[in-house]
């Protein structure tokens, strides 16, 4: 059994939570995973050393490293959160399914694979089961590119010279727009990519590969411009600051009615969510490296001009992130009014919510996109199954602040993007305990 199958099988328990304490103290934010993922895949476009720094020991990481050994590479952990890779020879191009089955960012090896080595065998990639989530945009900017793609079980591509081209994604997709840059920067020529994604965790990959000698302009915008370079050479980046993670703790520390101070953070990642944390009524300081979250929080939401019922809804950023919603709805449940949380882009994001409704949560799920949330409500433990990583993420911060003890399965899900979330919630005052399956 490989060191990330031991690793998953392990993190396959429950958590025992007991709920009702108010976590206080500090706590570091832990490396974007969402960065991590694409910067650990871009790596394979350096034939010299690469060394990532604050990189989150979670499951989805794990996986991804020792995908990327497979490949014929080295990549090896030199540290707790240190991983160095040096791909001077791709040696196989064709991907495990069994490790492709565990993480959607599996598919994040095409762009690079096909930049060094011309080809690629990737079976459909795992991840969260929340809904749809397309591969198409990544397929058809491959083929304007100039791959040939042929689709059975597997996506089998090929090509002979990444050729630059001026490409309009069909929608602004993270992965999609992370695996045509990483294919553009060896492509000859030009390319300019319209409707890109924006996301943090994009611009952290940009400027790690801008850092080995790639020229892209335009990051953080929607309209990014590579020219094509004959190759990269090595170096060292640091992985930013996990925002989603950082905001989940915000949500924590709100319900749980404790002091939190959160350390490591990114001010600027956090300005978009702070608007929709505000209006569920969370107090929050945030300075350029520390975002601290006071006691005592009286949560009330505020309503629209005219005292009409507010409304939380995602979208590709700089609107509210995704992978939020699920922590917004929790919050919500424990704040004076009614707000309607719309969740647009996944249509089984938030199907979870019938796990909060058990606990005491008054939510009516309107449809699969929206769910009407009033509160405050009293929550009380229950036991539950994590479906995916937010939305584990979610229950555990309902259990934290609900009467009673819950049960939480399936915490693999958690693990997947938390780094060593029971052990840093203990050092805040929780009572969390691990319980192996």
């Amino acid at each position: 059994m490989t060191d990330a199958a031991v690793a998953e099988a392990l993190h396959r328990g429950s958590f025992v939570i007991e709920g009702g304490h108010p976590l206080a103290g500090t706590v570091r934010a832990a490396g974007n995973k969402n960065a991590a993922l694409p910067i650990l895949a871009a790596s394979l476009l350096s034939a010299e050393p690469v060394v990532l720094q604050n990189v989150p020991r979670i499951l989805d990481v794990e996986n991804m490293v020792e995908l990327i050994a497979q490949v014929g590479v080295e990549a090896e952990w030199t540290g707790p959160n240190e991983v160095r890779i040096k791909a001077g020879e791709i040696a196989n191009t064709d991907l495990d399914p069994e490790l492709c089955r565990r993480i959607r960012a599996s598919f994040l090896l095409a762009g690079p694979l096909l930049a060094r080595a011309g080809k690629v065998q990737i079976p459909a990639p795992g991840g969260d089961v929340i809904g749809r989530r397309r591969l198409d945009t990544h397929v058809k900017a491959f083929a304007e590119l100039g791959v040939e793609i042929a689709i059975e079980r597997d996506y089998a591509m090929r090509v002979d010279k990444l050729r630059g081209q001026r490409l309009f994604l069909d929608e602004p997709s993270v992965m999609g727009t992370e695996n045509v840059v990483m294919a553009a920067v060896l492509a000859e020529g030009e390319t300019v990519i319209v409707n890109a994604a924006g996301e943090p965790h994009v611009q952290d990959m940009c400027r790690f590969l801008v850092s080995l000698g790639a020229e892209i302009e335009g990051i953080g915008s929607n309209l990014l411009r590579i020219r094509g370079v004959s190759s990269l050479n090595g170096g060292e980046h640091r992985i930013s600051p996990d925002y989603i993670e950082i905001a989940s703790f915000i949500g924590l520390g709100a319900v749980t009615r404790g002091e939190l101070t959160i350390e490591g953070c990114s001010g600027e990642d956090l300005r978009p969510i702070m608007p929709h944390l505000e209006r569920l009524g969370v107090r929050v300081e945030v300075s350029d490296s520390t975002v601290r979250v006071p006691d005592g929080q009286e949560l009330v939401i505020q309503d629209d001009l005219g005292g009409a019922i507010p409304k939380i809804e995602d979208g590709p950023w700089p609107q509210f992130p995704a992978d939020l919603t699920s922590i917004a709805v929790v919050v919500a449940t424990q704040a004076r009014g009614t707000v309607l949380i719309f969740e647009k882009m996944f249509e089984s994001r938030l199907f979870f919510v019938d796990k909060l409704v058990g606990m005491g949560a008054r939510i009516i799920l309107c449809d699969p996109h929206r769910a009407v949330v009033t509160g405050p409500a009293p929550l009380v433990g229950d036991r539950m199954e994590s479906p995916d990583i937010r939305a584990g993420m979610a229950m555990l911060i309902a259990s934290l602040c609900a009467d009673g003890v819950s049960t939480i399965g399936n915490i693999g899900q958690i693990d997947r993007g938390y780094e060593r979330i029971d052990e840093r919630l203990r050092s805040l005052g929780a009572c969390i305990e691990r319980i192996s399956s």
